[in-house]
């Protein structure tokens, strides 16, 4: 369907997107959103001189960030990005590449990742009009606050990209987003999924019952609480909480051991319950959650998390879908997704690529994106059409957003 957003501000330099090899699938979809939109936006003259370039076959620039066997590496630009409102895209969680050190071949680490964004950066060496960093995961987003003597490595890290030039930063469902706090005079964003969660589970599950007598909206800890009372305002239910007991006395892979998950919250006994996350890193407290609600006699466990990193491997998710602890887990695209993970049939993916587009075209046209970050109304709208067909389309009358 067309485009239907009425931008009515001319853009801030011509739009280019640097989609590094961590971020490579992503940008190719979020490229053949913008290319189709602005090809079919008939109200902008682009025949203007401040449209020069607006519409293209692609807005991806050719990048590189070729590495040596010592396991340094440098960041090269093939294209032009003089006078250009530039968007990086890179997601430093993504494990699947690979490179020669020394002989060996060894995965890209988040450091590395990030580093090339900087490399990136430095490449553009002070042409392009405007540099905007777009990091789904936001980096070091687990350490931002001090618990004792140790780094702030997440506020150093916004606080670097900014001293480098960069105006804006958007990120999604960030991990704690106080740490914007850091560069308060900077452009922040942080996009939530909420949206794109609810319309993948209504489109992947036709027996719902959205009410209070059937549905439950679970947070797996109090750092979540906040989105699963979003998620529950919506649905119109109710909401419970896990908290965690942690064994103070010890370290284990940098963190305190949890000891037991405690549940506070009304009966969930034959409700379908939603857990809301945003990471699944191994998923051993996500599951441990889930056997603790099948425990309660829960009907069917969905579980959503922005960023499914699986880092323990999939089977043991196989193993908790064999045996009934889960029925559905659902992530996002915009971190690496194990191939694996598509002929699974306890997982769906929430496409994040048409809500990008969106907003790197506003962010380009220096449009407000308030709306954008409010989904309500089309939240709303989907529950009610699915509340009635037990099922939701494709698209809707506003296709443009999400």
């Amino acid at each position: 369907m067309p485009d239907q957003s009425k931008l009515i501000t001319v853009p801030d330099g011509k739009l280019g997107i640097i989609a590094l090899q961590s971020s490579e699938k992503l940008g190719a979809k979020v490229d053949e959103y913008l290319v189709k939109w602005r090809n079919e936006r008939e109200h902008i003259n682009k025949d203007q001189l401040l449209f020069n370039g607006y519409t293209r076959d692609s807005y991806l620039l050719k990048s590189c960030c070729p590495r040596f066997a010592s396991g340094e590496a440098k960041g090269t630009l093939r294209d032009s990005v003089r006078g250009t409102d530039l968007y990086i895209l890179a997601d430093v969680t993504n494990t699947g590449i690979e490179y020669n050190l020394g002989g060996r071949m060894v995965p890209m680490t988040p450091d590395e990742h990030y580093a090339d964004i900087k490399r990136m950066i430095a490449a553009s060496a002070g042409k392009a009009h405007r540099i905007n960093v777009i990091m789904p995961f936001l980096y070091e987003s687990r350490q931002h606050k001090r618990n004792s003597r140790e780094s702030l490595d997440c506020a150093l890290a916004l606080q670097e990209l900014v001293a480098m030039g960069v105006s804006n930063i958007i990120t999604f469902d960030a991990h704690d987003p106080r740490v914007q706090n850091a560069i308060p005079t900077v452009g922040f964003e942080n996009l939530m999924p909420t949206y794109q969660f609810i319309k993948c589970l209504l489109k992947s599950t036709n027996d719902l019952e959205l009410d209070n007598e059937h549905m439950m909206v679970i947070s797996p800890d109090e750092g979540a609480m906040h989105r699963a009372i979003y998620f529950a305002n919506h649905f119109g239910v109710d909401v419970g909480m896990f908290y965690k007991r942690r064994d103070y006395t010890r370290i284990v892979n940098g963190k305190n051991p949890i000891v037991a998950h405690e549940f506070l919250g009304d009966s969930v006994e034959g409700k379908d319950v939603i857990i809301v996350d945003d990471m699944i890193a191994s998923g051993e407290s996500m599951l441990d959650v889930c056997r603790q609600l099948k425990k309660r006699k829960a009907k069917r466990v969905f579980c959503f998390a922005t960023f499914g990193l699986f880092t323990a491997g999939l089977e043991v998710f196989d193993k908790a879908y064999e045996e009934g602890t889960i029925d559905k887990v659902i992530s996002t695209n915009v971190c690496y997704q194990n191939p694996d993970l598509f002929n699974r049939e306890w997982y769906s993916s929430a496409d994040m690529s048409k809500y990008l587009a969106i907003i790197i075209d506003h962010m380009n046209h220096d449009s407000s994106i308030s709306e954008l970050l409010n989904p309500t109304e089309r939240i709303q709208a989907r529950l009610n059409e699915y509340r009635e067909k037990h099922t939701i389309s494709d698209n809707y009358d506003r296709p443009s957003i999400g």
